[in-house]
């Protein structure tokens, strides 16, 4: 756990950048809801705090980078109580949960405050008129779903200056996720430590990119290519961070590669055709459901012995 929040490091210091008093305001807040709620809910079923393993302070990081930077602080302390005391220890506690919480507390404000939880200021305001505290724009994603469905046109174009500005994080969206520099360190240093696999990033994202090249083959005119939307939207973020939870996620290789193509494909069939821009969130909360089915089906087999599916 405390090699996962230093990976997460790099995307906080970016957050930082970009939002300023607003990333560190929801990080803490999150941070410390978690920890108490954690700490009062092991208290009260009479069992050991456990909050030194640093689980609840991942889980406080995680879902405060899939915040908006103007959410009210009350919101983001209901929705780390909800990840922790519903998802998490409802469950059991560390290591019993079938959802990632950070995802479930997400879920539970997105469907509970959709305009808080999609109103989004601008990452750096240059001169803001007299008497404006803030300007408000669309993400990415957002700003081509609404387009596409009033025009059936794309919005912008999307070059290799764009493309270089979305890969050092100058775009709207969640505190966390805007960077894919940052937490691409991130993905490296994890990797090094070998706490994630390859397999769930690597599926994840090369599926994303394999649905969205068809699209723009098929129809250039409606899709971008490939490269937009790995750089957009919680992607790498949650190929990263959440889709590889080894409490949610299955235990075989192969399993991995399974979870990883299913959430990529998700993601993409929300992002084109679903009422939200984005689909990471739902697509790895979908997969965790079908986790225990991805293990049954990929358990190797004992040499000598015949695959028992019972």
């Amino acid at each position: 756990m405390v090699d996962v929040i230093l990976a997460l490091v790099p995307a906080f210091v970016a957050a930082v950048w970009f939002f300023g008093w607003n990333a560190v305001r929801l990080v803490l807040a999150s941070v410390c809801t978690c920890i108490l709620a954690e700490y009062l809910c092991r208290k009260s079923m009479r069992r050991e705090p456990a909050i030194d393993d640093f689980s609840a302070v991942v889980t406080g990081i995680l879902f405060a980078f899939n915040l908006p930077p103007t959410l009210p602080t009350w919101m983001a302390i209901l929705g780390s109580a909800v990840a922790i005391v519903v998802a998490k220890q409802l469950f059991g506690g560390l290591g019993y949960n079938p959802f990632n919480p950070a995802l479930v507390g997400r879920a539970v404000l997105l469907v509970s405050f959709p305009v808080q939880m999609t109103t989004w200021s601008t990452w750096r305001i240059p001169s803001p008129a007299p008497g404006v505290d803030a300007c408000t724009t669309a993400t990415p994603l957002g700003l081509l779903k609404t387009t596409l469905n009033a025009t059936d046109r794309l919005p912008y174009t999307f070059d290799g200056h764009t493309a270089w500005q979305f890969f050092l994080g100058m775009r709207n969206g969640c505190i966390g996720e805007v960077s894919a520099l940052a937490l691409l360190i991130g993905a490296a240093y994890l990797l090094y430590r070998r706490w994630i696999y390859w397999q769930v990033p690597v599926a994840f994202i090369g599926t994303v990119a394999v649905f969205s090249a068809i699209l723009n083959r098929i129809s250039p005119a409606e899709n971008f290519g490939p490269l937009f939307h790995i750089l957009t939207g919680g992607l790498l973020l949650g190929a990263i961070f959440m889709a590889t939870d080894m409490v949610t996620t299955p235990v075989t290789k192969s399993g991995l590669l399974v979870f990883g193509l299913g959430c990529g494909v998700l993601t993409m069939i929300i992002r084109k055709w679903g009422g939200y821009p984005e689909g990471v969130s739902f697509a790895i909360l979908i997969m965790n459901a079908t986790t225990p089915l991805i293990n049954r089906a990929t358990r190797p087999r004992v040499f000598g012995h015949r695959r028992r599916y019972e």
